[in-house]
């Protein structure tokens, strides 16, 4: 059965002879999310406790595709995480007319896409790709289901599952939302129901439509709970009833994905029930009990605040990052000193790696997130942005 996951890990770094080897927005970043106080919705100005969730999705997308430690996927289910923020969002910008918020989420996410899709499609041809369908090639430009490509780029355009249902999430949301405040309980009942159809295999339907289908039911709760955080639902829920819902979803999801294991272990992206059940849990307890204030940090602040800038970036280009990094490793092994001291094998080792490769992507494609957003473009928006208060800030004596 067609099934919602995260790609697989990467194949370790080894030593070959040749040198060949092969081996996550999240959505956009919040320019105006629920304040740290209660009721979720409405309130100006980023709220750094959801920037810092978003952020540690990200960072656990990339170890998960590192590593491949199936467990993470209970740790923190990241996919469901940032699909509940961005439902939040969906909620909060819907307050203006329906058709300016899709197509301005639209424009957001579909330009930087444009750009990956670009490179990706280049790449494929000049290793010899000839499509046999023309016409899907639109779906490089509208990825209403998942784009042609090769095995060679398999890895690199696995991610794109999530735009895809990131994108038919957005498209839904105006008449999503409506329902949702008309009849909440049903709508989440209704994503239920449909999850079980999608785990039994009965959904009428057959590919190219079944993936994408399974996909969107298996994560829309966790859309729908965004917008109950935005509404102030949640916070409106007695602390007894959250924490009893989240734990009744965990242990259902939790005792699902125990008896339907995976070659890998327990890999709920292989399980959509149990993914649903689990994610929907955990969003609870992280969407009703936030901290009221956090501590700045400047160091973490700073690495959040460029995760969020470049949420779109960093998960469509990590793949591209993992890619690259094993025939990078395999030519350290021809240098006597690094083979003699750095653990080239080790897998810990690639992810370090990754890393400057990661932002290497946001220096030279993160811009296009900018563009799309209709901001002056900066190569790294974190540090730009706090170099520019510092100098708002020396010349207000002058004024």
């Amino acid at each position: 059965m067609p099934e919602a996951r995260e790609a697989g890990p990467p194949t370790a770094p080894p030593r070959s002879a040749d040198g060949a080897g092969t081996h996550l927005p999240g959505p956009r970043s919040s320019s105006a999310a629920p304040g740290g106080g209660g009721g979720g919705g409405g309130g100006g100005g980023r709220d750094r406790y959801l920037d810092l969730l978003r952020a540690l999705a990200l960072v656990r997308v990339v170890v998960y595709h590192t590593f491949g430690w199936a467990w993470l996927t209970l740790v923190f289910p990241s996919i469901g995480i940032m699909f509940a923020l961005a439902g939040s969002l969906a909620a909060h910008s819907l307050q203006r007319p329906a058709l300016s918020v899709v197509r301005g989420r639209l424009r957001r996410l579909l330009v930087p896409f444009w750009l990956f899709s670009a490179v990706v499609t280049v790449m494929m041809l000049l290793h010899g790709w000839r499509p046999h369908s023309w016409h899907r090639m639109l779906l490089w430009i509208l990825p209403l289901a998942d784009p042609p490509g090769t095995a060679w780029a398999e890895q690199i355009v696995a991610p794109l599952w999530y735009i895809r249902t990131y994108l038919w999430l957005v498209l839904l949301s105006p008449w999503l939302l409506k329902a949702f405040r008309a009849a909440p309980r049903s709508c989440l009942a209704a994503c239920g129901a449909l999850v079980v159809l999608a785990q039994y295999d009965r959904l009428p339907l057959a590919e190219p439509a079944l993936t994408p289908v399974i996909d969107l039911v298996t994560f829309a709760a966790c859309w729908l709970l965004g917008f109950a955080h935005r509404d102030g639902l949640l916070d409106a829920l007695r602390v007894r009833t959250v924490v009893v819902s989240a734990a009744l979803c965990l242990a259902a999801g939790g005792w699902f994905a125990y008896t339907h294991p995976t070659d890998e272990g327990i890999d709920l992206g292989e399980i959509p029930l149990a993914q649903a059940l689990w994610s929907a849990g955990f969003v609870l307890l992280l969407l009703r009990f936030r901290p009221r204030r956090m501590s700045r940090v400047p160091f973490a602040d700073g690495a959040v605040g460029l995760l969020n800038a470049r949420a779109v970036t960093v998960y469509l280009w990590h793949e591209v990052a993992l890619f690259a990094s094993v025939p990078l490793i395999d030519l350290m092994w021809n240098v006597p000193f690094f083979e003699a001291h750095l653990p080239l094998d080790a897998t810990w080792f690639q992810f370090l790696v990754v890393w400057p490769l990661i932002g290497a992507a946001v220096v030279l494609v993160g811009w296009a997130e900018d563009l799309a957003a209709r901001r002056r473009p900066r190569l790294w928006p974190a540090g730009g942005r706090k170099r520019g208060r510092r100098a708002r800030g020396r010349a207000a004596p002058a004024r």
